[in-house]
């Protein structure tokens, strides 16, 4: 439809609006399909896949993609600024965190061949990928991509050529993914000092330094993209000015609640984290308690009279429940 053309935008148009975008629907059926391809090969394997990851990467993660780049978002965009800039944090904040819970690396390691599931993880964990996803690189990269599109002739050029505006839907989701990603389950890509409280941390500050590019937005008294915007005047809707400050309002408000929510996420993992390995110091406890306690049942005097009952077995027990008996539980 003609960007000029287009009818006020109200309640029932924007949930009545939609727009088809061939790249973006070749993007999601190709993510989609071979996420779905990893579940279904682990499941004939006997393998489970938790339900709740599906979910998370086919809701929140491709369903962003389809809502940010096919609903009323994508059709108004020419028109008004704010459907551009809510569009373009959700591709850049919401739907990395829905992919990044679906945990896609792992499932890719668990279905794949030995060779190749080996050849991924050392692409995903090179020099240049770790470089990308160091915390502080990939938040900066976040904050500098979104400052970079609005205050350079970026924005203005997609908005003309269809090209370019998909590649910018593109490089807004990777660089996501690259600070989403590891804080939420590849910890391989993480510095050793990055534990479960450190990403909490850097979540936060990362939560305050994405409202950022939208108070600067919103309190610019450059337009964005205003020569185009001038160019497609309405006769109905906000001017150009409250245009860009609604648009900058939306992204701040947006920010600040994936930040929660990302919060959220990663106190999640973590607890996760550690119920995963207090379960796995228990088997190891297990399995040391029992040849440990039978060997010390079995100790019997020289001439075959009762056990030695004077020295309890924890004393001479070299596994890990001896020695912390021996340390007093530390």
């Amino acid at each position: 439809m003609n960007a000029d053309a287009l009818p006020e935008l109200t309640g029932g148009r924007f949930l009545g609006s939609w727009v088809a975008d061939p790249v973006a629907i070749a993007a999601v059926l190709l993510l989609g399909g071979a996420y779905a391809w990893g579940v279904v090969r682990l499941r004939r394997r006997g393998e489970r896949w938790p339900v709740a990851r599906t979910a998370a990467f086919a809701l929140l993660g491709l369903g962003t993609i389809v809502f940010a780049t096919m609903s009323a978002l994508a059709v108004y965009d020419r028109v008004l600024f704010w459907p551009a800039a809510v569009q373009n944090i959700l591709l850049d904040l919401i739907a990395p965190i829905g992919l990044a819970l679906g945990d896609p690396l792992s499932l890719a390691y668990r279905a794949l061949q030995p060779p190749l599931a080996g050849r991924l993880r050392g692409a995903v964990t090179g020099r240049t990928v770790r470089l990308l996803t160091f915390p502080l690189v990939s938040s900066v990269l976040v904050v500098a991509t979104e400052l970079g599109v609005y205050f350079t002739p970026y924005f203005e050029t997609a908005l003309r050529v269809r090209a370019v505006h998909e590649v910018m839907y593109l490089h807004l989701l990777l660089v996501g993914c690259l600070f989403v990603l590891p804080m939420l389950t590849r910890e391989e890509l993480l510095p050793a000092w990055c534990t479960h409280p450190v990403r909490a941390a850097l979540v936060f500050l990362d939560g305050v330094f994405d409202a950022v590019p939208g108070l600067v937005v919103m309190t610019s008294g450059t337009l964005v993209a205003g020569h185009w915007y001038a160019a497609h005047a309405r006769g109905w809707g906000p001017g150009v000015d409250l245009d860009q400050q609604i648009g900058g309002g939306a992204m701040i408000a947006i920010a600040e609640l994936v930040g929660l929510v990302f919060l959220i996420a990663v106190f999640a993992e973590w607890v996760r984290a550690e119920r995963s390995r207090t379960a796995e110091l228990d088997r190891r406890l297990d399995a040391e308690l029992v040849p440990a306690t039978a060997q010390g049942s079995a100790q019997t005097s020289p001439a075959g009279s009762e056990p030695d009952r004077v020295r309890p077995w924890w004393e001479t027990d070299q596994g890990q429940v001896g020695q912390r008996f021996r340390s007093g539980g530390r």
